[in-house]
């Protein structure tokens, strides 16, 4: 187990590596020049060449990835350019609440899906599987900012039961807090469930189908063991990793839900400094965002020897 962890954590060092450079290099093929996007076209060629400076503009490509790469491995992502302040506080700050989110969503999502894949599975073909199946497609096929908006709608605007925009922490405001979060979490927790629905049952079908679950349906033993004590762990595994996928690209992707609910996550502050043209907070969270996707799906490696031992042993 030991081995197989280093050697993950091994490999996951030249991703990061190569997420660091692609970040550096996309963010330089922007088209125009940063300074006079910034400064506006009547700014003087005084102005322009000290903003060109400061942010290292006037060097090489090389001695530029050299400087910003030496301040990332130290943990600073720069200062942003509109709100003056550092990039990584900012950007931790943005990120607990999207995570917050993200991980009360597929954490329900997960509990609900995979037993209901299962069920599916095993009455194939039979009204409960076309039901689940069918719901899980239509929850699938329906866009996440349709459906907040949806929900908005229903629960803000005719029920009342909730809020419809603002946020509260939950560490200043547990009860208003959860208030806030209930309809962002229901929107990916419904989005999400259709996809680890059909994961969860395609996964226990072909494990349905091999010899072992024949020789212990043979032994006499009850449908509800042979599912749970045989079939659960092996089918379980492909659901794992397709969890640490939605989990990952939940916590950089929710920005339309965030806008629709008007959450201050981070795909909120990445698409407003987009907008303002604030570089190092695109390229901090842009970097921010795939280490954490690397991360989320080396912690998912760590844990597939749980449910699947053969692969310490290979």
């Amino acid at each position: 187990m030991l081995r197989f962890a280093l050697a993950r954590i091994i490999m996951s060092i030249p991703t990061l590596l190569i997420v660091a450079v692609s970040v550096f290099v996309l963010i330089r093929l922007i088209p125009g020049d940063p300074a006079q996007l910034l400064l506006g076209d009547l700014a003087d060629p005084v102005s322009l060449a000290d903003l060109r400076t400061r942010l290292g503009l006037d060097q090489s490509w090389l001695a530029q990835f050299g400087i910003w790469f030496g301040q990332v491995i130290r943990g600073d992502l720069g200062t942003s350019i509109n709100m003056g302040a550092p990039v990584l506080p900012l950007i931790w700050e943005r990120f607990t609440v999207s995570a917050q989110i993200v991980l009360y969503a597929v954490f329900l999502a997960s509990l609900v899906a995979v037993p209901a894949g299962m069920i599916a599975a095993w009455r194939q073909n039979r009204p409960t599987d076309l039901v689940l199946v069918g719901s899980a497609t239509l929850l699938v096929s329906i866009p996440t900012f349709w459906l907040g908006l949806l929900l908005l709608i229903l629960f803000g605007l005719k029920l009342e039961w909730l809020p419809v925009v603002g946020y509260v922490s939950i560490s200043t405001d547990w009860k208003a807090g959860l208030l806030y979060l209930a309809m962002p979490v229901l929107t990916l927790f419904l989005h999400e469930i259709g996809v680890l629905i059909r994961m969860s049952r395609a996964s226990t079908l072909e494990i349905l189908r091999l010899d072992y679950i024949t020789h212990a349906r043979a032994k006499g033993l009850p449908e509800h063991t042979v599912l749970m004590r045989h079939a659960f762990k092996n089918a379980f595994g492909p659901t794992w990793t397709l969890i640490g996928l939605v989990l990952g690209n939940l916590l950089g992707g929710i920005a339309v839900v965030e806008t629709v609910f008007t959450i201050p996550g981070l795909g909120r502050l990445l698409v407003d400094a987009i907008f303002a043209r604030d570089y190092p907070v695109i390229q901090g969270c842009l970097l921010f965002v795939a280490v954490i996707y690397v991360l989320v799906n080396l912690v998912i490696d760590l844990c597939y020897p749980i449910f699947d031992p053969r692969v310490t042993a290979e």
